[in-house]
């Protein structure tokens, strides 16, 4: 018989009326034993209320904003009479839990998967397709499907944690897109063409260099060499781990089954007790566009350094078209830049993106907002291209057209349906708060379970994953994810924006320290940027930051560890940093919204 439970706030220490600031279950969820139910957050730390048993939330009795102290209930939970006795807590008889009929013979029900607030809508029930009764040529513990960052963290993380691991890879060396043709590559062509800038500018100071000789197969083998490192100590690090590496595509066969195409007629089945996906995504390519031209690129394209063409037309005003943009307009290349948007970089606070703005337009690269792309032909003297919107470009022809106007996600593409994974028709794959899927003994990571399609979240996702499958009980917790778009100058946010702010009502307050009054800034010539900060008016703790300027990207992570921690103003502004430098400058935008800052004059705020 199933039985009724309370599941309570337990012993907080000298805590009371501490505030619930997040609701991780609702009505009608499976939970495990000691999977967190609620949130609480006092001044001194953050916890989360286990549930004392495995069962069906009936209901959540507390909302977010509520306080609660030792001994309220939080949950009522029906559970099974034995977990019920087990878990120590009183309960009264009540009808068997929902979801009982589907339990198989001796044992209880697999907990169905929890919304992900990651992915689309929920796509409908697939039937996976039966084991293929052929012999396996590898056989594991846990098969890895991609190694991206998300994908060897999670192979190498697993196998740390004892799981015989297998990690399969369609490159021929393990780094994914993000070494292999995206994240790495990109860094080492911005880095050359920040340095192209700084000695162009270098005669403001005295300091005057002759006009650059480029060699572009010098610094494409820079780039690969920057790449090969990496890929070796990658490989590296799988054998020391005995991670065994299998080069291929993969595409499920069975719920418990994979199939590697090496691509040369050779395939290989792995059987596997569980599954980490991590099969990341691909460039979207528009229609319209003759992509069977050469002279139109995606953003791998463009890492090849082909040539550098005289006209380039990047259509798409986001992260990678701007990184592009920046890096062949330091080559030589007249960049020609197109975005739908009313604004450059989507998603930003337009305060952020204006720096970069004024000082693209500066070197003559030319912007136009609300603007797209209806035609492109390829002609033996470029790609012409017909424009409609509110800002025309005068040139019609180019040399090159880069089409970066983002990515989508691989799940169509793995035949996920035959393990009775839930792909939506977008392709992204719902998950879990441990990453599962709707089938549990297989988990997806990075961008295909969702935005932000970042690797560093994956990193974080591959690790949960891999512990979850050893056995470790862990849940998503991570707050805030930064952004960082590589750019000159760079722009990196976190938590929550102005933007955001405003749309949703969110009260809170801003300190917005300018570059110009940074010693350390105006030292280097950039003194065009600024740090800001954004605090809950409420609690004065920070919800949200951003940071537009030179190392923007290094910046960044205090804001997000000041985040996490739920850091208040006063925590920031009383955090001594180093001076001169850069990183100062988030001191004192927590100083100015706090009215005391003495590096800036401003008007008293009125009471």
């Amino acid at each position: 018989m199933a039985q009724t439970i309370e599941i309570k706030v337990p012993d907080i220490g000298d805590f009371s009326d501490v505030p619930v600031i997040e609701v991780l279950v609702a009505s009608g969820d499976r939970v495990d034993k000691d999977q967190g139910l609620v949130t609480l957050e006092s001044d001194k730390a953050t916890m989360e209320v286990p549930s004392s048993a495995a069962g069906v939330v009936k209901e959540v009795k507390v909302k977010v904003g509520d306080s609660v102290s030792e001994g309220e209930v939080v949950v009522l939970l029906e559970t099974e009479g034995a977990e019920a006795g087990a878990s120590g807590d009183e309960g009264t008889a009540n009808a068997p839990h929902a979801g009982a009929a589907d339990a198989p013979a001796g044992g209880p029900a697999k907990p169905p998967v929890a919304k992900s607030h990651r992915a689309p809508a929920e796509p409908p029930e697939t039937k996976p397709a039966p084991h293929s009764g052929r012999q396996a040529d590898v056989e594991c513990a846990l098969l890895v499907l991609g190694a991206g960052p998300g994908g060897y963290t999670a192979a190498f993380r697993a196998a740390d944690l004892g799981l015989d691991t297998v990690l399969v890879e369609r490159y021929q060396a393990l780094g994914g897109v993000c070494l292999n043709v995206g994240c790495i590559p990109s860094k080492a062509l911005l880095h050359a063409a920040a340095v192209i800038d700084e000695a162009a500018h270098a005669a403001d100071y005295g300091i005057a260099f002759g006009k650059p000789k480029i060699d572009l197969d010098a610094l494409r083998a820079h780039k690969q060499k920057v790449v090969g490192q990496f890929n070796k100590g990658l490989a590296g690090m799988a054998k020391q781990r005995k991670v065994r590496v299998l080069a291929g595509s993969g595409a499920f066969v069975s719920p418990n089954e994979i199939e590697v195409d090496d691509g040369k007629g050779g395939t290989q089945l792995v059987r596997f007790e569980q599954c980490i996906v991590a099969a990341g995504s691909q460039a979207l390519k528009l229609p319209g566009f003759p992509w069977d031209d050469p002279r139109v690129m995606d953003s791998t394209d463009a890492l090849e350094l082909a040539g550098t063409p005289k006209k380039l037309l990047v259509v798409g005003g986001g992260i990678i078209g701007l990184e592009m943009a920046t890096v062949y307009r330091a080559l030589g290349s007249e960049i020609t830049v197109v975005e739908l948007a009313d604004q450059l970089m989507p998603g930003a606070d337009k305060d952020l993106v204006k720096p970069l703005a004024d000082r693209l337009k500066k070197q003559g690269v030319a912007i136009h907002l609300k603007t797209k792309v209806v035609e492109a032909k390829a002609q033996k003297n470029g790609i012409a291209c017909s424009f409609e919107g509110e800002s025309i470009p005068e040139t019609k022809l180019f040399d090159r057209v880069l089409v970066a106007v983002g990515r989508v996600p691989n799940g169509g593409k793995i035949d996920a349906d035959r393990a009775g994974v839930r792909v939506g028709e977008r392709g992204f794959i719902d998950v879990d708060r441990q990453m599962r899927t709707n089938v549990p003994h297989i988990f997806a990571i990075g961008d295909i379970v969702g935005q932000p399609m970042l690797a560093h979240k994956a990193t974080h996702e591959g690790k949960l994953a891999a512990e979850v499958a050893a056995g470790e009980k862990k849940e998503w917790v991570s707050r805030v994810i930064p952004s960082v778009a590589y750019t000159d100058p760079e722009i990196a946010w976190v938590g929550v924006t102005e933007t955001e702010a405003k749309a949703k009502g969110i009260k809170i307050g801003v300190g917005k320290f300018p570059w110009a009054a940074s010693a350390r800034a105006v030292g280097i010539g950039r003194g065009e940027g600024f740090t800001k900060l954004l605090f809950d008016e409420a609690t004065h703790r920070v919800v949200g930051g951003a940071i537009v300027g030179p190392h923007a990207g290094e910046l960044i992570a205090e804001v997000a560890l000041a985040i996490e921690m739920g850091a208040e103003a006063s925590d920031i502004g009383h955090t001594i940093h180093p001076h001169p430098t850069l990183s100062e400058s988030v001191a004192m935008a927590a100083e100015v919204y706090e009215g005391t800052i003495t590096d800036l004059y401003l008007p008293k705020r009125k009471p």
